[in-house]
């Protein structure tokens, strides 16, 4: 019995591989049809309980804040359906669509449709379903829509999932091709040096919560890490967004750590490039591109958090000479080692809120192990953490220190927070891109693993609890991916796409810790050994749902953004 069995199961996984390309993409494309329809009516609902006059209202938002951030996660994983359905398109056009990414298609169509007509986690204990939103009949019509009918059914299928890891085992995976020679070349050599200088050492770095090495770093700089999106003329590579995230994404595989480490060279270059004077960007771009300017974001204050219109931190001139800042910062990242801060402070004592904020260029002495913080009227204390090392986290403390007269960013206060928002996109695209790295070796590891271990004398990858693991892994990746890359592409269009970066963040922080923590699941037991790199990228897939924006505010950008329009 048990041999007819698997032969039929054999039969079954090879007539799978037959794909039908047309059929398929035509059926995803009805399914997106459907979604949208219902898409509309979600957003009628939501928009019906918290806008008034064109305007959403804070007090109804925060009281229907289930439904509104609900409806974000219902629009972000559309766009990520989109987003794959567009990928496969252009595969299929260069006749490039595989077996694998057909099965990927109806792995990620099947579940995810299945989702907006049953119920969508926003978090592991927190779910939106239909009738949270009084939509019960509509989603249920909607499951019924012949396409999408289709996909519940058949789309994530048992046999779809386990074909799918088979291909993947045999080096047969979801297609990664860029479609462009440049980017690809870039994704090769930046996947080269991970797998040569950051792999082999870094989860030793992490267990000795050491400093990512200076030679690394300088290496880093060598292939242009810190200027990939600054111009040429500034002494950067003036690429965009979508080359920053290749690079994020390929690092972040190795260690979270390395992949972080240009995160604060994009946002001082953005800020500097957008709002800087001639004379700031003439002095500050070329170095911060060649890596001999390490820079560091000091923006968050103990017990403000998001909500920096309430930032404290002082910054008074001194007879219009250099200004003098006062008060504290905290969960300041690389800020021992770095040279320059920028630093948001409130130069405006009178005025309230965020027209009293500047962003000031505060130049720094580097620390050294025997004294991390060197200059005047500054002090620092590290915080212990349970991942995202290689840079460290402190808490600072300024009192008097000095910065230059010419230290505020555009030579105009009150702009601060203004120029802040300006790097909010970069800043959380880049981050969704750290997230699909630390995805994708949570993937490898998992993998690896399940092909190794063997339990009651075979290998674990064979039981359908662990493949499947790796088939929602890889699919996930795919679709975190894909949603990261189209609002990179937006933004390096010239548009605004907060809304896009947002629904990146979202959706790929919950593909780092789902792949994480499933990962660690197929490791058993010795995935709780601090030797198992595994149990390192739990805690670094963790922090990527919290920085830059948690979840819940992500959320409420999406929404606001969609249903009221971009203002």
């Amino acid at each position: 019995y048990m041999t007819a069995a698997r032969l039929r199961r054999k039969r079954k996984m090879k007539h799978i591989q037959i794909l039908d390309k047309t059929k398929l993409l035509g059926q995803a494309a009805g399914a997106l049809t459907a979604v949208e329809d219902y898409t509309a009516r979600v957003r009628d609902e939501v928009r019906a309980r918290v806008v008034v006059d064109g305007r959403a209202k804070t007090e109804f938002i925060n009281r229907e804040q289930r439904a509104v951030h609900g409806y974000a996660w219902i629009e972000t994983t559309v766009a990520a359906l989109q987003s794959v359905y567009d990928w496969a398109v252009k595969l299929n056009e260069r006749g490039e669509l595989k077996a694998a990414d057909g099965l990927a298609i109806n792995i990620a169509f099947g579940e995810y449709l299945s989702q907006l007509t049953s119920g969508i986690p926003m978090a592991q204990n927190e779910f939106i379903r239909p009738a949270d939103l009084t939509l019960s009949i509509e989603a249920a019509a909607l499951a019924g829509q012949r396409d999408v009918s289709h996909f519940i059914t058949h789309g994530n299928s048992a046999i779809n999932r386990a074909q799918l890891v088979q291909l993947i085992a045999e080096g047969q995976g979801i297609s990664e091709d860029l479609d462009d020679d440049l980017l690809t070349a870039v994704r090769e050599q930046y996947r080269r040096f991970t797998e040569d200088r950051i792999v082999p050492q870094a989860h030793d770095w992490h267990l000795k919560n050491d400093l990512i090495p200076d030679e690394i770093v300088n290496e880093m700089a060598d292939l242009g890490t810190f200027g990939v999106c600054i111009p040429e003329e500034y002494g950067g590579l003036g690429l965009g967004k979508l080359f920053m995230c290749i690079v994020t994404e390929e690092l972040s595989r190795g260690w979270i750590g390395a992949g972080s480490l240009g995160t604060r060279s994009e946002i001082a270059g953005e800020l500097i490039l957008s709002g800087g004077t001639d004379a700031q960007k003439e002095s500050w771009l070329p170095r911060i591109a060649s890596g001999e300017v390490l820079p560091t974001a000091v923006f968050t204050e103990p017990d403000t958090g998001s909500d920096l219109g309430s930032l404290k931190t002082r910054a008074r001139q001194k007879d219009g000479g250099s200004w003098e800042i006062t008060g504290g910062k905290t969960w300041i990242t690389h800020a021992a080692r770095s040279d320059m801060m920028t630093l948001l402070a409130r130069t405006k004592p009178d005025v309230k809120g965020y027209a009293g904020l500047s962003m000031l260029l505060a130049p720094k002495p580097r620390g050294t192990d025997d004294d991390l913080f060197p200059a005047n009227g500054m002090t620092g204390t590290e915080i212990e953490v349970l991942g995202y090392r290689g840079m460290k986290e402190y808490e600072l403390g300024f009192d008097a220190f000095s910065v230059p007269q010419d230290g505020i960013l555009g030579g105009e206060e009150g702009k601060g927070f203004k120029q802040l928002m300006a790097t909010f996109e970069g800043a959380r695209i880049q981050t969704a891109a750290r997230a699909v790295g630390v995805a994708v070796r949570a993937l490898e590891l998992g993998l690896s693993y399940a092909q190794d271990r063997k339990q009651f004398g075979t290998s674990i990858i064979a039981f359908p609890r662990v493949s499947d693991k790796i088939a929602m892994m890889a699919v996930d990746i795919l679709m975190s991916r894909e949603v990261t890359y189209f609002s990179a592409r937006e933004k390096d269009k010239g548009r605004r796409c907060d809304i896009e970066a947002g629904m990146a963040k979202l959706f790929a922080a919950r593909t780092a810790w789902s792949n994480a923590d499933a990962a660690l699941q197929i490791h058993g037991g010795n995935g709780y050994a601090l030797e198992y790199e595994i149990s390192r990228v739990l805690c670094d897939a963790r922090i990527l749902n919290i920085f830059e924006g948690a979840g819940e505010i992500q959320a409420q950008v999406v929404a606001k953004g969609m249903l009221v329009g971009r203002n």
